[in-house]
């Protein structure tokens, strides 16, 4: 994720990678138990890499002050040990077989395990934001409350009264979008820039996690296995609603016609798929997806999130940090699987 261009934006490329560097080695540290039955399994996942959208997040808005410090840098690790936390616990919900490339870590170990894992490391969050203030420890707590919430609504299903599409919209707002809000406004907290530039940066934070979840689902259906570490329709074939699939069944019901046809082709293969079939049944509705505009429009929707998230950051003046937040929404959203 290319940031900063030009000389001087280099420089600062260049730091940013640096206080990255020294955020890493305090995950390490961090993540770090006295009992091997805890250790392995705790740092499991950290060490399997992954983008760290979420401390880069913080080190940026932190420059619309006096920049990164101690206090940016433990707000930066905790938000992205709240993060890994909740894979451990997404991963066994889902069932999920790989995360970042490497068998996930209940089929390493056990449900149990993974679930406790994730939970040592909500702790260790809790732990650090603890002596950092009671606006932060409030807010890394609502932040927690929403990804419970979300991960709930998501388990659960929309309610009768819920409008399909909306409900999956706040789900994503709350399962993604909250920590990378909360990111955003640590390093405006911590790195202390006008109090003014908080909720800009909190309002642009959550619509890039939608616009993240919604390119993901577009993604999903890539037949390019090797960039997306998965198979084509992983989550279609899971029998998981994304926003193509929720799309479709709205034209299907407003419409019928092809797309009734082809909302009946995937229901009737995640049925095979559930009864023991091979997941191949859905080879050929998953291209037929990925063609459809219902697809397009997924990646038009997560587009004006990442305009909108932009749009955001008005109040805020001019500068390299600004450039950066803006091309940061870009390319979210110019990832391809």
């Amino acid at each position: 994720m290319r940031l900063f261009r030009g000389a001087q934006d280099r420089r600062h490329a260049k730091q940013l990678q640096e206080q990255l560097e020294l955020i890493e080695a305090g995950l390490i540290e961090h993540l770090r138990f006295a009992s091997p039955v805890a250790d392995a399994p705790a740092r499991y996942l950290m060490s399997a890499g992954g983008k760290r959208i979420r401390p880069m997040l913080t080190l940026l808005t932190s420059e619309l002050g006096t920049g990164p410090n101690e206090l940016v840098r433990r707000a930066a690790q905790a938000v992205e040990m709240t993060h890994l936390a909740s894979l451990y616990h997404d991963d066994v919900m889902d069932d999920a077989k790989l995360r970042r490339g490497v068998p996930a870590a209940q089929t390493v170990w056990s449900n149990s395990v993974a679930i406790l894992a994730g939970d040592l490391l909500f702790a260790r969050a809790s732990s650090l934001v603890s002596g950092m203030g009671e606006e932060a420890i409030l807010l890394q707590a609502e932040t927690f409350e929403r990804l419970c919430l979300g991960q709930l609504h998501e388990t659960v299903g929309p309610q009768p009264e819920d409008e399909p599409i909306a409900h999956y919209i706040q789900v994503l707002a709350d399962k993604t979008g909250a920590l990378i809000a909360t990111a955003a406004r640590m390093g405006v907290m911590f790195g202390e820039a006008p109090q003014e530039y908080a909720d800009p940066v909190t309002e642009y934070g959550e619509r890039i996690g939608v616009a993240f979840q919604l390119i993901d689902d577009v993604i999903d259906l890539s037949p390019q296995k090797e960039q997306t570490g998965k198979r084509a329709g992983t989550d279609l074939r899971a029998g998981v609603a994304t926003l193509p699939l929720l799309l479709l069944q709205q034209r299907a019901a407003q419409a019928g016609g092809a797309d009734a046809e082809l909302l009946a082709q995937i229901e009737a293969g995640v049925r095979d798929i559930e009864a023991g079939a091979d997941a191949s049944v859905l080879d050929s509705a998953v291209e037929a997806l990925r063609a459809h505009e219902v697809t397009r429009e997924t990646e038009a929707t997560a587009r004006r999130w990442a305009a909108e998230a932009v749009t955001a950051l008005d109040p805020l003046p001019k500068s390299p940090v600004k450039r950066a937040l803006e091309r940061m929404a870009d390319s979210i959203v110019s990832r391809e699987g």
